[in-house]
């Protein structure tokens, strides 16, 4: 039987995320010297340039924690309405900074308008998808990531030839409010608040995600802060960390490589695209793999050597330009096809209660990488004259050291099949 799920939730979820990667994306884009002034114009050296990437992050740190726990007792749904409207005008603000620390203030802003969103649907998914089903529901919301760097790539870099960096992140900024409604309208918590679905899909969902439950939450009960501070969540933060230090700094500092070509905007924007447009691909393949073998752990730990080893052998070689940067279209997509298999692990291996606030908290302390990374490969930049072959090569063998630590995340405990998934 046709499940309405996957046509209800993810495209609407998709697309709302869609929007919040925008701002990581058009920022590098602008903080790009040939193709827009706003370095010039707000007096930013490398170093402030990957300040200014990456403050977003100490501020998406602040409510990950909140944001899972009031999901979880509250509302996943309201929750991230309310970020929808936060991380607006903030965007918009940043739009309009007149100088570097205002620039940088809003930056701070909007990470932390946006920083319950993630745990939240991590919660909402995990309310609407089975653990069977929840590897590629978790892949097909975070295919956001590229599709957002692709699309805003291409209009991003069209906006800033023609209008500016000011006009293009403004504009950019409204679109929050004009998902808004559909957000609102389109989404609920929970099967049993759904109109739309079928008896029974409604009745399979409650019935196996209550089956679940039960199996996770049988056993010694532990408190909050004593789960937090298992090693294996620890081990999770840290492999985070490095993920999102290679994500963001590659990200930062990606159109660099491109320096020296003589390209315009739009085909600075055309390079910059390629290799997200093949992460989605190696996402859907990722996670359908994961959800088939129900095993996450030896998926992550594959991608991340690849894709880490990957982006050493790209500076190796970056003296030949297209071979460079072949390798660097298979570094690029890792911490985004890592993503599926990472987040099934909490909601597969913790209490639904703890699942939320757990979610939070890796991903508030893991986004540190997203400072991190584009603030090291600044430095690093400014100190190596502006090349990025020394910084690159420390980010990707950060991501292979993570690619080790995956052996020692937790198994799931949910391992057999679930029959009669729709």
């Amino acid at each position: 039987m046709k499940s309405e799920r996957w046509l209800r939730i993810i495209p609407v979820a998709l697309i709302m995320y869609t929007i919040s990667y925008v701002y990581r994306t058009n920022v590098n884009m602008a903080l790009t010297p040939s193709i827009s002034s706003l370095m010039r114009d707000l007096l930013m050296d490398n170093r402030m340039k990957g300040e200014a990437a990456g403050i977003f992050f100490f501020g998406y740190v602040l409510m990950q924690m909140p944001g899972g726990y009031f999901s979880t007792r509250w509302s996943p749904r309201k929750v991230i309405s309310l970020c929808l409207v936060g991380w607006g005008v903030c965007a918009v603000a940043c739009g309009l900074a007149q100088t570097f620390r205002q620039f940088e203030a809003a930056r701070f802003l909007l990470g932390v308008s946006e920083s319950g969103v993630y745990p939240s649907m991590v919660v909402l998914l995990a309310n609407w998808f089975p653990s069977a089903e929840r590897a590629r529901a978790n892949a097909f919301w975070n295919l956001c990531q590229p599709i957002a760097v692709v699309v805003t790539s291409l209009t991003t870099g069209w906006l800033l030839g023609h209008w500016g960096w000011k006009q293009t992140l403004v504009l950019e900024g409204l679109l929050p409010f004009l998902w808004l409604p559909i957000w609102w309208f389109g989404i609920r918590d929970h099967p049993r608040e759904a109109k739309w679905i079928s008896p029974e899909e409604r009745q399979f969902i409650e019935t196996t995600l209550e089956r679940e439950r039960a199996s996770l939450e049988a056993g010694p009960r532990a408190s909050l802060s004593q789960t937090l501070l298992r090693p294996s969540i620890l081990v999770m933060v840290a492999v985070y960390f490095l993920h999102n230090c290679q994500a963001y700094g590659c990200m930062a500092f990606f159109t660099d490589s491109l320096n020296g070509r003589g390209y315009d905007s739009m085909k600075n924007g055309i390079l910059f695209a390629i290799p997200f447009a093949f992460t989605a691909v190696v996402m859907m393949l990722v996670s359908w793999h994961s959800d088939k073998k129900r095993e996450r752990r030896k998926h992550l730990a594959a991608v991340y050597l690849f894709c880490g080893s990957s982006l050493v052998v790209s500076m190796l070689v970056k003296h030949h330009f297209w071979l460079s940067y072949v390798f660097l279209c298979l570094a690029i997509p890792g911490p985004s096809a890592a993503l599926a298999p990472l987040w099934a692990i909490p909601t597969e291996t913790l209490p639904r209660s703890m699942a939320g606030p757990v979610v939070g908290f890796v991903n508030a302390f893991g986004n540190v990488g997203g400072f991190v990374g584009p603030y090291l490969t600044g430095w690093l930049a400014k100190e190596y004259n502006g090349s990025i072959v020394v910084p690159f090569s420390v980010l990707g063998v950060g991501m292979v050291l993570g690619g080790f630590l995956c052996f020692l995340l937790p198994k799931p405990a949910l391992s057999a099949p679930v029959q009669g998934a729709y």
